[in-house]
């Protein structure tokens, strides 16, 4: 099932043509995200299945939660993740962001939020070819025409495969509004457009540091990550 209609714009197979001409590495990309998922896989599997325990006996409803996602292209796909809300969080307000506060969150769900266990068992999504471990985070496809109406360029970013951690990820803070959806988009069309093995070696050892606690200044210095907004390197695709 397809979103995006043609699958890919010609816009963003200009990004794809570019990817493809900068050597060996997008060729290689899918299998070092398959070694690399299953041996996270095994190191973090214990963790992961304590995580959903812990979330099964503190509230009701699935230890895993099921959301639509656009993958490469705009196909639509099964993203997996640790339930962090109350169950049926969202029967009545619909498809709505997540805030600082947000009080569907559950306790145990904030702490798994800041820990980013919730997202392991995305390593199912990488093995199954839907994801990689680096890339623009795949959006739901419920918000797709607002933000597209906000922001023209933003299906440009469906030109790689959605990552479970990527460059936005670990410079600002999860998406609460239009303007941090922007800021999100420069970054994933900064990717798209430079993907290579230093960008996401980096982009790994940022997501480490982030998870223990290092703010997003410091990560952005420490590892000279790009700066957010119009960047050069996009200026041959305008």
């Amino acid at each position: 099932m397809s979103i995006a209609e043609p699958r890919i714009s010609p816009f963003a197979e200009k990004i794809v043509t570019r990817s493809e001409a900068m050597g060996f590495y997008p060729a290689i990309k899918p299998a070092l995200d398959l070694v690399m998922a299953l041996a996270l896989l095994v190191l973090t599997l214990p963790i992961m299945i304590a995580s959903m325990m812990l979330v099964r006996l503190t509230s009701r409803g699935p230890a895993i939660y099921t959301q639509r996602r656009l993958g490469l292209g705009g196909e639509v796909f099964t993203i997996f993740k640790i339930r962090t809300m109350y169950q049926d969080s969202e029967r009545l307000s619909g498809a709505t962001w997540s805030v600082p506060g947000d009080p569907r969150v559950t306790p145990v769900g904030r702490f798994l939020r800041f820990s980013h266990l919730d997202e392991l068992p995305q390593l199912f999504n990488i093995l199954m070819g839907e994801m990689s471990l680096i890339g623009p985070r795949p959006e739901r496809p419920e918000f797709l025409p607002g933000l597209e109406a906000a922001m023209p360029d933003y299906r440009r970013r469906l030109a790689v495969r959605p990552g479970v951690t990527g460059l936005a990820q670990v410079q600002q803070a999860p998406d609460t509004d239009l303007n941090s959806v922007r800021r999100k988009l420069d970054y994933d069309l900064y990717y798209v457009a430079t993907m290579g093995p230093w960008l996401d070696l980096r982009i790994v050892i940022a997501t480490a540091l982030k998870c223990a606690g290092v703010p997003f200044c410091c990560i952005r210095t420490l590892l000279l990550l790009p700066q957010p907004g119009p960047n050069p390197e996009l200026e041959y695709l305008r």
